[in-house]
């Protein structure tokens, strides 16, 4: 799609308006669903080059604008917000771990020769270049707007662009051209996309079941902390109680530092010696001659 279809629609003071007057916020979602949400799938298709991931970034991007509803229906721009969200989940790295996106898929046939060299350059770029290559030439935005959305300064944001256009000129010597790769990637970006998406409603609902759930898992780990932590606190002695261990005989060498536990006949002989004092023989003194 091109870029100013997806820019907000823009008041007759120049300020951006980001909600309808008079819909409900179900309304409102829906309505900025069905205007994105397809597009949407081309662009991070255009990212990945993985069709199910495409779908599947998207759908959890609106899930989470569902969840921050009050916050996105106020943004300057909120198909970039969802853009900024469904970019992020693509491009994560822990996606590669999953069999299901370890292998891009193949280019679409509709997209002709071209379309499909570019196409398999932009993959090769790394994603920050990619991201960045896609949202300035692709979508036409302008350089500081780029850079804030890759969390970028504009200086790393043009030298990045620099750098992509430099790779991509390699693959195809036309694309060193800036207006040719803004020509062609406009015209990928512009291709009417063919997308399965779920329905509003149920991209809803499944946000909103996502939130039930994690909202119980935190309210069950919390328990559970909060008994161990009172389980710990009636069981935890209240002094230190220092632990003698025995000594114990190795190899018939006799224990040292102290002495060794009696054992029945010494305890009894002990207590003999104690309850029948036997003085034994007169002293002797000596006595001088």
């Amino acid at each position: 799609m091109p870029a100013e279809r997806l820019k907000p629609e823009v008041s007759a003071s120049g300020e951006a308006e980001s909600a309808v007057p008079g819909l409900t916020p179900e309304e409102a979602f829906d309505a900025l669903y069905a205007q994105a949400a397809p597009d949407l799938v081309h662009q991070t298709f255009l990212l990945t080059g993985r069709r199910a991931l495409s779908r599947e970034a998207v759908e959890r991007a609106f899930q989470q604008a569902w969840q921050r509803w009050p916050e996105v229906a106020v943004d300057a721009d909120p198909v970039g917000w969802v853009r900024a969200a469904a970019y992020e989940y693509a491009l994560s790295p822990w996606h590669r771990l999953r069999r299901a996106h370890k292998h891009p898929d193949a280019p679409p046939a509709e997209a002709g020769r071209r379309g499909q060299e570019l196409l398999s350059a932009l993959l090769e770029l790394p994603p920050p270049y990619r991201r960045t290559v896609l949202l300035y030439d692709g979508l036409g935005l302008d350089l500081p707007d780029t850079a804030a959305e890759t969390e970028a300064s504009t200086p790393a944001a043009a030298n990045r662009l620099l750098h992509a256009r430099t790779v991509l000129g390699r693959k195809d010597p036309d694309l060193t051209e800036p207006e040719e790769l803004h020509r062609r990637l406009n015209a990928l970006v512009a291709e009417e996309p063919v997308a399965d998406l779920p329905a509003a409603r149920a991209v809803r609902t499944g946000s909103e079941h996502r939130t039930r759930t994690w909202t119980r898992a935190v309210v069950g780990v919390t328990a559970v902390l909060i008994a161990m932590t009172g389980f710990t606190a009636v069981t935890a002695p209240t002094r230190y109680v220092p632990v003698n261990a025995p000594g114990e005989t190795v190899n018939g060498v006799p224990v040292r530092g102290g002495p060794e536990k009696l054992r029945p006949e010494d305890v009894e002989l002990r207590d003999r010696l104690r309850s029948e004092p036997n003085p034994g023989p007169e002293r002797l003194i000596p006595v001088a001659g």
